[in-house]
């Protein structure tokens, strides 16, 4: 059977943008990938987290930081075929005061680490939906600034640039789906739905 680490934030942990709970299994992208690869003798594992970064220690939230876990999971799932990695959006926020190119070097190091724990693994690096034009304001997420939202864009061109250099598949999460208006941040349910196919459609030749 093959394994597949999906790692991430709320977006792979899945979050609703519109209940704000968790999507149940069945919804979430996740699980619907899995479900793409049935028959196939394919396991999904998920490790997603909200308010997961790259590299930086939130202030406001013990074991945020994806550099500090993602080694013990390599190890703890040994025997994995791929990775799924999909970081970068709660990066964005004031308390890091990060540029794309900073979140870039942030998303290099975890592929180096997968590369150091699981050299032999495929992986899909995704560059995250784009925050939504009022996740700054009132009523939303004030953890980001109205500058999050560009630097939010600018990542998938840093993204494409770093997989290229670190010779891996890349994938534009925000060439398929967008946040939900309820929440500027994060996927809804249908948003989940659209997101899996494209996942499956990126990751399968990777697999074969």
């Amino acid at each position: 059977m093959k394994q597949i680490l999906c790692f991430g934030d709320s977006n792979t942990w899945g979050y609703d943008g519109e209940s704000k709970k968790r999507l149940p299994w069945g919804k979430r992208w996740t699980s619907l990938l899995q479900e793409r690869f049935d028959g196939e003798k394919v396991r999904i594992i998920e490790e997603g987290l909200c308010g997961r970064t790259t590299i930086f220690e939130d202030p406001l939230r013990d074991g945020r930081r994806g550099t500090a876990l993602l080694p013990t999971l390599l190890e703890t799932h040994d025997g994995i075929d791929a990775v799924v990695l999909m970081l970068g959006t709660n990066d964005c926020k004031t308390v890091f005061g990060a540029s794309a190119e900073v979140i870039g070097k942030g998303i290099a190091r975890l592929l180096d680490q997968i590369n150091a724990y699981a050299p032999d693994v495929k992986v899909l690096l995704i560059s995250p939906i784009y925050l939504g034009e009022k996740v700054w304001q009132e009523g939303y997420d004030q953890e980001f600034s109205q500058d999050s939202v560009q630097v939010s864009k600018d990542l998938e061109k840093v993204y494409e640039r770093v997989a290229g250099e670190k010779h891996v598949q890349f994938m534009r999460a925000a060439s398929y789906v967008t946040c939900c208006e309820a929440d500027q941040e994060h996927m809804n349910a249908i948003g989940h739905q659209v997101f899996a196919k494209a996942v499956y459609e990126n990751l399968a030749p990777l697999v074969a």
